[in-house]
């Protein structure tokens, strides 16, 4: 068991959506929706595997812009309905928790990675810049909602 104190290891972000839980869910569970905006600005994917349920595989590659191909395996640990999404990911490793709040027409979305040493969190965060990815994977998500709610009012 690691001892370091889990925000030591952990990239953390919390951000409220003008999107109803019902469309939030069905953006991160359906993996034609995850597709359009799962990554960092630039990146573009393909879905292998999306086994939605406890125990369940996902398997996805990352395409940058710079053409290299990012292969992630993941396997969903626990799964509450409009509630919570929690995944292991291999290669790096970590624990990836989504909380969802509904909050009437607006859903917050808290989001957690956690890693198993602050020394692996430093390495993804300089190598990867996983903060500022995980922001710009934010902002394509509000932008994607964006794009469903005005289809859905068309």
């Amino acid at each position: 068991m690691n001892m370091e104190k889990k925000e030591s290891r952990e990239i953390r972000m919390t951000r409220s959506f003008k999107a109803p839980i019902d469309l939030m869910w069905e953006v991160w569970t359906n993996p034609e929706h995850i597709a359009n905006w799962w990554g960092p600005n630039g990146f573009t994917n393909t879905i292998h595997t999306m086994n939605f349920q406890e125990g369940g595989e996902w398997t996805l590659t990352m395409h940058g812009p710079d053409g290299t191909n990012y292969p992630n395996r993941s396997i969903f640990k626990e799964i509450i309905p409009f509630k919570k999404i929690v995944f292991e990911h291999f290669n790096p490793h970590f624990i990836t928790t989504v909380l969802f709040e509904s909050k009437g027409e607006e859903t917050q979305v808290d989001w957690s990675m956690v890693f198993d040493t602050a020394e692996m969190r430093e390495i993804v965060v300089k190598a990867h810049k996983a903060e500022e990815g995980l922001k710009e994977n934010l902002a394509k998500l509000e932008n994607h909602l964006s794009t469903q709610l005005r289809k859905s009012k068309a």
